[in-house]
């Protein structure tokens, strides 16, 4: 999938060992004004020439803020749980040689390996839009895998910072456990969900589960910063498994696994199935011309739709060049358009090929468009992501389209494209 040199900061010789990759949801195989260094897509985690792991060790309960200072000042990573204003647990971390880690947030400081932003719904295809006021913290998560096979991903809530410190000031839920260690949960959380069954054809979604600092598993809190936490879940684990989502509120990740992406098509296959449908000559059963989706690049490129891009009606599933008749509303032209060749009334968009291969559970044909927004992929593919409720403000859940954060249709999240090859 990537070069090694495309990660050069993980990736310390020419066949480095892969521990999986995070692709952000809602982007069609890359950022709308490209990947630029630490700031991209997906992010493949690789061995590290040398560890950088930390694990706890050292715990010191402190009852001044200048002896929290000089204990934050002796360089070791630590993480601080304020108590009260008198009282301050810090745990002290100490190198780990068995394991890697590597760093999400918003921040573009050094510590974070990957540079995540808020993504906007629906806007993988044209210029990025800025968000105001981001929700994802700028330290959120950190996922730390083990050097030695089966090189076990396990995610962790919050990151270290410049000063190599996780802070929890006294508004943060934090607690003791029974066995007398520290644990916290962040601002708006990292939420986690595990497919039933992997990231195969026949997945079911899972439970989706709040991680804390220290990587126990939770059930949800009432609302996503609510300082109460949720239920422990000791059957559940915090190790990534193919196909587990990973929410920072406001951009929700799919990590991969090594195996899971050596199984998945790649970009040749997809090119491979485009060229297939293309060389179909499937045609508009209306104005008889043949129809063609651009290549992946020249779909990026492309300033204005071109003459022999398919279109659907969603309601229906009949694919035809754009007409301009059939219109049923005044206010939005593409809204609500009655189909020639069935009169089923509903909305007409042009179809786009799902280029992010780490989004397909299959192989298959692209046979299946996502209603509203006309992604296309393979049946198993969209089916499984019409099922997957994914977080969305600070406490609903909805299905969306992988390719682009669309929210997907509540009675019909994706419909079967019905082609007409040519008559000759």
């Amino acid at each position: 999938m990537f070069s090694p040199s495309q990660e050069e900061h993980c990736a310390p010789n020419k066949d480095p060992v892969t521990y999986g990759q995070l692709v952000v949801l809602g982007y069609n195989g890359s950022l709308p004004n490209g990947d630029r260094g630490r700031r991209k897509s997906r992010f493949s985690l690789y061995k590290r020439a040398k560890a950088n792991g930390v694990k706890p060790s050292t715990v010191h309960v402190i009852n001044t803020p200048q002896a929290s200072k000089a204990v934050n000042c002796k360089g070791q990573h630590s993480v601080s749980y304020t108590l009260s204003r008198n009282q301050t647990v810090v745990v002290e971390y100490c190198h780990d040689k068995e394991t890697d880690m590597f760093q999400i947030g918003r921040s573009t400081e050094s510590p974070i390996d990957f540079v995540v932003t808020d993504t906007v719904s629906g806007g993988a295809g044209g210029e990025e839009t800025p968000v105001t006021q981001s929700t994802i913290s700028r330290f959120a998560c950190r996922v730390v895998c083990e050097r030695s096979p089966p090189y076990t991903a396990r995610i962790y809530a919050a990151g270290f910072d410049t000063s190599r410190n996780i802070f929890l000031g006294e508004k943060a839920a934090k607690w003791k456990n029974p066995d007398g260690h520290m644990d916290g949960l962040t601002t708006n959380g990292v939420l986690v969900m595990h497919p039933r069954g992997g990231f195969t054809e026949e997945s079911k979604p899972g439970v989706w589960r709040e991680i804390s600092v220290c990587g126990d598993v939770h059930t949800l809190r009432e609302t996503r910063s609510a300082q109460t936490r949720g239920k422990l879940v000791e059957s559940e684990s915090n190790v990534l498994q193919d196909g587990s989502l990973v929410d920072l509120c406001g951009a929700t990740l799919l990590w991969r696994t090594a195996d899971g992406l050596f199984h998945t098509p790649t970009l040749k296959h997809i090119e491979a199935l485009r060229q297939e449908m293309n060389a179909a000559r499937p045609q508009c059963p209306v104005g008889l011309n043949t129809l063609a989706f651009p290549s992946m690049q020249r779909s990026r490129d492309l300033t204005a739709l071109e003459d022999k891009q398919p279109w659907v009606y969603l309601s229906c599933g009949h694919v035809h060049g754009y007409h301009n008749w059939g219109h049923r509303s005044e206010r939005e032209p593409n809204a609500l358009r009655e189909c020639p060749m069935c009169r089923t009334v509903g909305p007409y968009v042009p179809l786009w090929l799902g280029s992010e291969p780490a989004f397909y559970v299959d192989s298959g044909a692209p046979t299946h468009v996502f209603v509203p927004c006309g992604h296309v992929c393979s049946e198993k593919s969209a089916k499984y992501w019409s099922e997957i409720p994914l977080p969305h403000g600070t406490h609903a859940f909805h299905a969306a389209c992988p390719f682009c954060a669309t929210q997907l249709g509540t009675t019909q999240g994706c419909a079967k494209l019905i082609f007409q090859g040519p008559i000759d």
